[in-house]
């Protein structure tokens, strides 16, 4: 009974996080105005996502923010994490209890406080978008460094001492021996970031340009009078971005199965 017991809490839960995602997708494929009603099957909400040119910028321009604030998150994320680890023991916990204020802070505060900072206090334009990428920067370096700072205590720290002994400079003992052993954090960390970015809201409420919408405030403001065919085909948008996380979830994991297959050969 007990194990019974287990398998219902689990497949509970599996239903609690995945039922609803599963029903918007299905009504995704329908003619349907709201949810509870089909009327007929219609692939016509994709159809106005790739085409209708206001869905097309909004989705472009919140990709190509998501990236480069990855890309810079993991710069520094991943510098802080090797710069930590390679310090004393008390300058990495002072570290350490730094980066763990913005992960637990709540994003409300976290991107209040930096539009005080740097739309009133220094006065700088949002239209520039750099308030914007260096709030979520802020936010997303945090995890990167969570990310890569495992891997980092995982790695052969000999392998590194030894490029050194064999007359090789830091710089490239660092290019060399510690980035490819810790790629597996660096790529998670960068993977955390883009989707950190994409689902943030608050930040992107306080710094974003006025003529400029993320995926969240989008879809917060399609559900305040945007037209119908707009707003169902958010719910194409939603399968297309469940279908990409669990195809690049489950190619992760097929991956690191095969690598851990050939390092078991």
């Amino acid at each position: 009974m007990k194990k019974y017991g287990q398998h219902i809490i689990i497949w509970l839960v599996l239903a609690f996080l995945y039922l609803p995602i599963l029903i918007l997708t299905f009504y995704s494929f329908t003619g349907s105005a709201m949810i509870g009603s089909v009327r007929e099957f219609s692939v016509k909400n994709y159809v106005t996502l790739f085409t209708e040119p206001e869905l097309l910028e909004m989705m472009f321009g919140t990709l190509s923010l998501a990236i480069i604030v990855a890309v810079v998150s993991v710069l520094l994320g991943t510098a802080g994490a090797v710069g930590a680890f390679y310090s004393r023991k008390g300058i990495r916990r002072t570290i350490e209890i730094f980066n763990e204020v913005p992960v637990v802070n709540a994003d409300v505060v976290t991107g209040f406080s930096i539009c005080i900072f740097m739309i009133v206090l220094l006065h700088m334009d949002k239209d520039t978008y750099i308030p914007l990428v260096i709030a979520q920067t802020a936010l997303c370096t945090p995890f990167v460094y969570l990310c890569v700072m495992p891997r980092l205590k995982m790695m052969d720290n000999s392998l590194y001492e030894a490029a050194l002994d064999l007359g090789c400079d830091p710089v490239h003992a660092l290019k060399k021996v510690v980035i490819p052993q810790i790629m597996p954090g660096i790529v998670s960390g960068f993977m955390t970031a883009v989707t950190l970015s994409l689902d943030d809201y608050f930040i992107a409420t306080y710094l974003k340009p006025a003529t400029f919408d993320t995926i969240s405030t989008y879809v917060v403001n399609a559900t305040r009078g945007a037209q119908t065919d707009i707003k169902t085909a958010l719910w194409a948008l939603s399968a297309v971005m469940f279908v990409a996380v669990v195809a690049v979830v489950a190619g992760a994991n097929i991956r690191a199965g095969k690598e851990e297959g050939s390092v078991r050969v």
